[in-house]
């Protein structure tokens, strides 16, 4: 589903106990300088007036020339439809946002809980690639996967498609994988039999 940008409404809540413009002198060509540096952000995107998503931040720079925002020490919260439950949540140590393709890249500690999925993955570094619908780690990078039915793994460089729900990993992965199918089956039996633990 194509995303139409012009629907789309921002709203900027500023929770601040500071926030510094800075027009000091600098050549008009240093990319490299933030065009807007905010402190203690929130930030709340909305589309036909219910909310999306959430993201705060202990810093936020923006970088107009370069279309990124660069975030420390950030928590976010993704809303399903009419914004009445969170969908997803997360956090981590830094995040820089492509504002025009919605691309992100997050390091320094990621946590990612997708409630709709059950699944809770950590790891160092996570890069999400919008229009593909692909987020990926470092190929090094260990990544954890926890489910609340007992399932626990390590691998080391995941790639994964969200559209296509398929999961790879570069390297060698280690755990216990539940099948909810096979706890399914054992209840079924269970009744069946009239067994009970």
């Amino acid at each position: 589903m194509k995303k139409n940008v012009t629907c789309f409404c921002c709203i900027l809540i500023l929770a601040v106990s500071s926030c510094t413009f800075d027009y000091g002198e600098t050549e008009p060509s240093d990319i490299n300088m933030p065009d807007l540096v905010m402190e203690n952000v929130e930030y709340v995107r909305v589309r036909s007036a219910d909310p999306i998503a959430r993201i705060q931040a202990e810093r936020a720079e923006r970088y107009e020339k370069q279309g990124i925002m660069k975030l420390q020490q950030f928590s976010f919260e993704q809303y399903g439809e009419r914004g009445e439950e969170i969908n997803s949540s997360g956090s981590g140590g830094n995040a820089e946002i492509n504002i025009n393709s919605g691309d992100i890249f997050m390091d320094n500690g990621v946590r990612l809980e997708v409630e709709s999925e059950d699944i809770i993955i950590e790891t160092f570094q996570l890069e999400w690639k919008d229009e593909s619908r692909i987020f990926s780690t470092g190929e090094d990078n260990n990544v954890y996967i926890f489910r609340q039915n007992g399932t626990s793994f390590m691998g080391t460089g995941l790639s994964a498609d969200a559209r296509r729900r398929t999961w790879e990993f570069a390297g060698e992965v280690s755990g216990t994988y539940i099948n909810e199918n096979d706890e399914e089956e054992l209840e079924e039996q269970t009744e069946q039999t009239g067994e009970t633990e």
